[in-house]
């Protein structure tokens, strides 16, 4: 992990930005990074645009107790440095603000190109444990500050239901040893709803609409808090025969949305961003989304932004979004690859990396690839391709050497800006693999069966069974002529750079 704290020292007019409507977790974060600056004796800022304060009672209870200093602002004068928490600089729920250089700290899915100083680990729970870990990297006792403390503990409970969705060890090492004033954590916790906001989810569960065939529902609430949504979502999941929900309300500048899914053959990030498509942006974590469809947007579609023209398009965005997708298990189903062409791989030069050198065997490693994120136990035979977009591939030694040739004498060099990384799952440790990379050429080899996609379609490939890679129209849907078990989905720019039809 390469961002250290002392990297922002350098600068003198710092500002700290989190995403519009800041929950406890992005509070919690910025509040970290001030009082590292405070310790260093450096002057920062903390703010949040967007168009409404914090209003919710934890929050302001939170801010007040805790001493939060955090500023609503609308216009904000051009610092050395902003860096934004919770959130990545460019995302839709985070207003623009120019600096003369940009960085971010964050736990969500890249959503972009990031900048240099930058460190956004997805397998985190929460913000709060990235900024736990930043702070001890440089010896800040956190436990000597009762305030900070109990806000990074109450930033990982919120963001990670309660503790029910922690995972990572890391985050459980901020549960664990760090020491909240716990009289704080219950007032907060106790202080979630105000009896309006109890009105409006218990009004808007009343009225769900659940489509029990695809197991999914579907819920308006009135105009509210947008953490209010994700309240009713959380609960809205607990019902049996709901793998997946959708909770919207219409606000005067658009319909903000909360997302959630339990299931593997949904991820909420991309179902966030499916029904936003065009409309607006949204994306999150695999269970948790949300995002924004604009009403200038709408309106210039055609759609009108009343109640059941709202309801009639979430409805129909809904559908397709089950009725057009295919889901195909790699290793359950044989292609029939007489509907197939058969390719070959171009003579194109690409990198490899023997991952025996990269942990021992056994570990599980997280590799980002194009399509997502791959996680893979290391061992004797894996190897991992770069592409020629800087796309990962694992892959085991036998198919390596029937499609690859090495070259041994020459020096790899990454085709593109973004250095690909992986990371140990069990510590959180992240290096790149391009230290580790060698070149090679593709040889030719049995090739694969291809066609190209007319529809969505969700792989869970060999590689990945737990996570599915996904195909839309115009990408490539590919299975190895050896291993007709083995399907995957190749992105069209990259299928037609490598591959050939014979």
């Amino acid at each position: 992990m390469s961002l250290r704290l002392r990297d922002f020292l350098q600068y003198d007019n710092i500002v700290i930005q989190c995403h519009d409507n800041p929950d406890a977790d992005a509070l919690a974060s910025g509040f970290a990074l001030l009082r590292y600056f405070e310790k260093a004796g450096k002057e920062a800022g903390f703010v949040y645009g967007g168009r409404n304060a914090v209003c919710k009672s934890n929050l302001i209870l939170m801010i007040a107790n805790l001493g939060i200093r955090v500023n609503h602002v609308e216009e904000l004068k051009k610092p050395d440095l902003l860096i934004t928490v919770d959130c990545q600089y460019g995302e839709s729920n985070v207003t623009r603000f120019e600096a003369e250089k940009i960085a971010v700290i964050d736990h969500h899915q890249v959503s972009g190109d990031l900048p240099e100083l930058s460190d956004v680990r997805s397998n985190y729970g929460s913000c709060s444990t990235v900024l736990y870990e930043l702070l001890q990297q440089e010896d800040f006792d956190i436990n000597s500050d009762e305030n900070l403390a109990t806000a990074l503990y109450y930033g990982l409970m919120t963001d990670t239901g309660g503790f029910t969705e922690i995972s990572h060890p890391s985050d459980r090492d901020l549960r664990d040893f760090v020491h909240p004033r716990n009289a704080d954590i219950t007032l907060f916790r106790n202080s979630n709803l105000s009896r309006e906001e109890l009105v409006i989810a218990g009004d808007a569960l009343k009225h769900a609409h659940y489509f029990e065939e695809r197991a999914y529902a579907i819920v308006e609430a009135k105009p509210c808090d947008p953490n209010i949504l994700g309240i009713i979502s959380d609960m809205l999941l607990e019902v049996d025969t709901v793998d997946a929900c959708l909770v919207y309300s219409m606000m005067p500048f658009g319909i903000k949305i909360s997302v959630r899914s339990c299931v593997r053959e949904v991820k909420a990030s991309e179902l966030a961003a499916f029904i936003t498509k065009g409309y607006g942006g949204g994306g999150g974590h695999l269970v948790k989304a949300g995002g924004l469809l604009k009403k200038d947007l709408l309106e210039a579609a055609g759609i009108g932004y009343d109640s059941d023209s709202v309801r009639h398009f979430l409805f129909e965005r809904m559908r397709d979004y089950y009725e057009n997708t295919e889901i195909l298990y790699a290793g359950e189903r044989i292609e029939d690859v007489s509907k197939l062409t058969h390719y070959t791989k171009k003579e194109v030069r690409v990198g490899y990396v023997e991952c025996e050198k990269l942990a021992p065997y056994g570990t599980r490693i997280m590799i980002r690839t194009l399509e997502g994120d791959v996680d893979v136990e290391v061992r004797e035979d894996l190897v991992i391709l770069i592409g020629i977009e800087g796309e990962i591939y694992p892959t085991n030694r036998q198919k390596f050497n029937e499609g690859y040739r090495e070259l041994p004498k020459e020096e790899y060099v990454c085709p593109v800006e973004y250095a690909p990384r992986v990371t140990d799952i069990a510590t959180g440790n992240r290096m790149s693999l391009l230290p580790f990379a060698k070149p090679c050429v593709a040889a030719g080899g049995a090739g694969i069966y291809a066609k190209e996609l007319d529809h969505r379609v969700k792989v869970f490939t060999v590689w990945d069974p737990d996570k599915y890679y996904l195909g839309v129209p115009g990408d490539y849907l590919a299975v190895r002529v050896d291993d007709p078990s083995d399907i995957y989905v190749i992105a069209r720019e990259i299928f037609l750079k490598t591959y050939m039809k014979g």
